[in-house]
C-alpha cells in the first residue's frame, strides 16, 4: 500500500449501533477520513474552533446541519463548515459514506498518531 495513493472506496466500514470512522491520511496540516453511516444514524452537532472542515458525499443521502441551516444532501455534494461554525449529521437517510477533510487536523490522542487506514470510534 502506498502512503501517497489511497483507494478509499473499499475502506468504508459500517456498525449497527453507531457511525464508524476510518482514518485515510493525516499530515501536519490536513486530516482526511471516511464517516460511514447506516440509515438513521447521526453525528452530534459540534464545532472545531481552529479548523475548517468539509464533507464530500461519496454515496447515500443524509441531512446535515451547518450553523443554523439544515439540508438534505446526496452523492457528489460538498458541505463546508468553517472554523467555529457548528456542524453535524442530523440523520443519515440511507447508508451513507462521507469523505471528511479537516485542516489543521484534530489533536493527536495520547497514544499518538493513528496509522493510515486505522478504524476508530466516532467523536466530536
Amino acid at each position: 500500500m502506498s502512503e501517497y495513493f489511497i483507494a478509499g472506496g473499499d475502506r468504508a466500514v459500517f456498525q449497527r449501533d453507531k457511525a464508524a470512522k476510518v482514518d485515510l491520511c493525516r499530515g501536519a496540516q490536513l486530516f482526511v477520513g471516511l464517516n460511514c453511516f447506516e440509515a438513521g444514524q447521526t453525528q452530534k452537532v459540534h464545532a472545531h474552533s481552529a479548523a475548517d472542515k468539509f464533507y464530500y458525499v461519496c454515496s447515500g443521502r443524509a441531512r446535515l446541519t451547518v450553523g443554523e441551516e439544515t439540508r438534505e444532501v446526496g452523492a457528489g455534494e460538498i458541505v463546508w463548515a468553517p472554523a467555529g461554525v457548528p456542524h453535524g449529521v442530523e440523520q443519515a437517510l440511507e447508508r451513507t459514506v462521507l469523505l471528511v477533510g479537516i485542516a489543521p487536523p484534530p489533536r493527536q490522542s495520547a497514544e499518538g498518531r493513528p496509522a493510515v487506514g486505522v478504524r476508530r470510534e466516532p467523536d466530536a
